[in-house]
């Protein structure tokens, strides 16, 4: 097992990091900006680099200050989190041949998976439902464009190859609107990621977003983990996530499960890696697979318990899984809400010093947020400053105690979107369950509209 690992990320994943490495008796390094030079993670670290100012193309992105700090800290492995660096195959490869662990998969599987084109191609070869589409990018003549989305059938989405994020994607609901759609989505895509490469897909008018948790040694063990519900999304980022996904049966579980994990078989993948769906009509898509570790992971420690960021460690430490797919048992029902600075309504980021500061307790409740009072969220990052987690017996139990934590919980001086869940959660569709990833948008609309 590995003495001392670098973290290679801020925020609350940073601390959810340090706190299972030293569960596990593991020395960490905390590496930071200026701008988060009094993070609690920081403080609570063994050790601290600084790696650059606030921008995090100069820090959290800057490959060579991080190598350098793993090294100067003789650090073993370096942990990437979540964004940032943590699909980055150039990173991944870096960290490799500077004599480091990448607490992830191989270079080569995050280059597989994180091209659409080339993942959708591995997981029809490994029987994984995809969405109908083209077999491959895009050809540059338009004629050719025009026959191939023909045999699709519109309404269909032009997507990026390389991209993520909600970026790099257009709707089309008309032949004549198909030259522009490719023309400034293949723009889109050399800018945001360098990757002119486009493909397209039957777009499906009412689907939900549901993802599935594998875990993955080096010697050839898979397990599923079951599936997260992700529906609830704005702007394409998911707000709120539970698990297990209302509606979706064992028999359905399992079947789509298994098919994931001898998908990871084949590809001979690492780690931990979640593959996304689209879900409609009781039939499942695959859109993607996501390399890393995912922001709403503690629902599913929650209904499995396991923790997968140990699982995670030990798996890069080259052990091997001491669970079997029949070990794993799905109780209860857990929800996240991502607890975001910001307008709840209008989104627009609100940062600033938090005045008032008080977390919500009790049976069921789990807080992963890295602020306190008188932290000073920065504006130079994503908007999440924290997650409230909540667990019961039954879904209704869990959504019950959501809602009492969040009343419970106190963040002032700046804006949060707590307002906007607790108007989820007396939403008479969402306790129905089941909603599609339009939903949460077109409630925000009707709600904007009205005022």
């Amino acid at each position: 097992m590995f003495e001392k690992i670098l973290i290679a990320n801020r925020g609350e994943i940073a601390l959810r990091i340090q706190r299972a490495c030293r569960t596990m008796g593991i020395k960490t390094v905390a590496v930071h900006s200026t701008a988060d030079a009094e993070a609690k993670y920081v403080k609570l670290a063994d050790e601290s680099v600084c790696i650059g100012p606030a921008p995090a193309a100069q820090s959290y992105l800057n490959i060579p200050a991080i190598i350098s700090a793993a090294e100067v800290t003789d650090a073993q492995a370096i942990h990437p989190g979540y964004g940032f660096l943590s699909e980055n195959a150039d990173f991944a490869e870096r960290v490799e041949k500077s004599g480091f662990v990448f607490i992830g998969p191989r270079p080569e599987t995050i280059r597989l998976m994180g091209d659409k084109v080339s993942a959708k191609n591995a997981m029809k070869k490994a029987g994984v439902p995809c969405v109908p589409g083209s077999d491959g990018a895009l050809p540059e003549d338009l004629d050719e464009i025009k026959k191939i989305v023909k045999q699709i059938g519109y309404p269909v989405i032009i997507k990026a190859s390389g991209g993520g994020g909600g970026r790099g994607m257009r709707v089309v609901h008309t032949e004549a609107a198909l030259s522009n759609a490719v023309v400034m989505t293949r723009n889109e895509a050399q800018a945001a990621f360098g990757n002119p490469v486009v493909y397209a897909e039957k777009f499906l008018e009412n689907p939900r977003h549901i993802e599935f948790q594998l875990l993955i040694d080096e010697h050839g063990n898979a397990v599923h983990l079951g599936e997260r519900d992700c529906s609830l999304q704005r702007r394409h980022q998911k707000i709120l996530e539970e698990a297990p996904a209302p509606g979706i049966t064992e028999k359905m579980r399992n079947k789509i499960g298994e098919r994931c994990a001898d998908a990871c078989r084949r590809i001979k993948y690492r780690g931990v890696g979640t593959f996304e769906f689209l879900f409609e009509n009781d039939e499942f898509y695959f859109i993607e697979m996501n390399t890393r570790l995912q922001v709403e992971h503690p629902v599913t420690e929650w209904i499995t318990g396991i923790d997968l960021v140990q699982a995670q460690i030990r798996v890069a430490a080259h052990e091997v899984l001491t669970i079997h797919q029949k070990d794993i048992n799905i109780k209860g029902h857990a929800i996240e809400c991502r607890i975001n600075a910001e307008d709840p309504y209008k989104l627009t980021p609100s940062a600033g010093r938090i005045t008032q500061y008080h977390i919500p307790g009790g049976a069921g409740v789990r807080v992963d947020s890295h602020v306190y009072h008188n932290y000073l969220v920065p504006p130079h990052y994503d908007s999440m400053i924290g997650k409230i987690i909540t667990y019961g017996d039954t879904r209704e139990q869990a959504i019950a105690r959501m809602r009492i934590a969040l009343t419970e919980t106190v963040i002032e001086g700046i804006k949060t979107n707590i307002p906007l869940h607790l108007d989820l959660l007396a939403d008479s569709s969402f306790l129905h369950g089941g909603l599609a990833i339009h939903y949460l948008e077109q409630k925000l609309a009707l709600h904007n509209k009205k005022d």
